[in-house]
């Protein structure tokens, strides 16, 4: 199956690299999961965009099993947009303004 190209937005991948030293700092074996689930996350994503369900503002979201985040993207004709690796319980919506 076609892979589809996934470029991340650089708050994304702060939020992701700020979710990773938080892990990092209590337990680096989740630390170790938390990157691994991510990635699993975005190839699944790359692989069936359309599978997750459309969430707000043209966008889908792809909830992590392990963690309380999400990874919130839009499709455009050439790549996905990944805009937020966003926790589950702090500021929804905070990523909306993102281009």
């Amino acid at each position: 199956m076609a892979l589809r190209p996934i470029e991340l937005h650089s708050e994304a991948v702060a939020e992701a690299h700020s979710a990773r030293l938080w892990y990092f700092s209590g337990d680096v074996k989740a630390s170790e999961a938390f990157m691994l689930e991510l990635d699993h996350a975005l190839k699944q994503i790359s692989e069936a965009p359309t599978r997750w369900p459309v969430f707000v503002h043209g966008t889908r979201r792809y909830l992590l099993k392990r963690f309380p985040y999400s990874i919130v993207y839009r499709m455009n004709h050439k790549a996905i947009e990944v805009l937020a690796v966003a926790h589950s319980r702090k500021r929804p919506g905070y990523w909306r303004y993102r281009t």
